[in-house]
């Protein structure tokens, strides 16, 4: 019985650190779930989603990948021909993705299946978190669950977000909504983090591993 769940923060690309931090994984007690934000502005955004395609497959019941405003930058940029993707970090990742000829029409089909959100009795997983907008589960608004940098609604439940980078590479607890902020700016080159929650969504532990230098881009965005 799985009694324990590990939460990984934005990987952004960093395919080194992120293959580090799943090394701490407890396959055989631990729910893996990642908040989304798998791809961008690191150096290796096929690689972070080759791997998770596999982790999938081979651990279907323990593994939850939710889906970022970045993968719904992407989705939009390949149906709408939204533009925006490519001014934050897509024209790279484009070109990452051509280098490595892998199948996009199979990627963007993995994409469009990722969940907004992870929801137990104890906690809720979410890339930006839920709030009291009426539109908080469409994915395009400003307010809604990709992209609020608001105040987030208590939930009576544990809540885990990632999204807004913090600049001191340490996870964030908001007792009002009981809310932790884990995306401590991986592709900034400081760190990429995951806590472990028990069966109620009480804190056991952080693992933070600094950013690998071969993850790190050149480019700045």
């Amino acid at each position: 019985m799985v009694e324990k769940y590990f939460i990984i923060g934005d990987i952004h690309g960093c395919f080194f650190t992120f293959e580090e931090l799943i090394s701490h994984w407890d396959r055989e007690n631990e729910i893996l779930i990642q908040v989304g934000d798998l791809i961008d502005r690191g150096a290796h955004s096929p690689k972070v989603i080759s791997y998770c395609r596999q982790l999938a497959r081979t651990f279907p019941d323990c593994t939850h990948f939710l889906k970022g405003n970045h993968e719904q930058m992407m989705l939009n940029f390949f149906s709408e021909k939204n533009s925006n993707w490519l001014y934050n970090g897509g024209t790279d990742t484009f070109r990452q993705f051509e280098e490595t000829q892998q199948d996009l029409e199979v990627v963007l089909q993995w994409i469009e299946l990722l969940p907004l959100y992870f929801e137990s009795d104890s906690i809720i997983v979410s890339h930006a978190g839920i709030t009291d907008h009426p539109e908080y589960l469409n994915p395009n608004h400003p307010s809604g669950i990709l992209w609020n940098r608001g105040k987030l609604k208590p939930l009576g439940k544990t809540q885990i977000i990632g999204h807004t980078p913090l600049s001191t590479g340490k996870p964030a607890f908001n007792p009002y909504s009981q809310a932790w902020n884990i995306d401590t700016g991986a592709y900034k080159g400081i760190c990429l983090t995951g806590i472990k929650l028990d069966a109620n969504g009480s804190f056991l532990e952080k693992i933070s591993i600094p950013t690998k230098e071969q993850d790190l881009n050149d480019l700045n965005y």
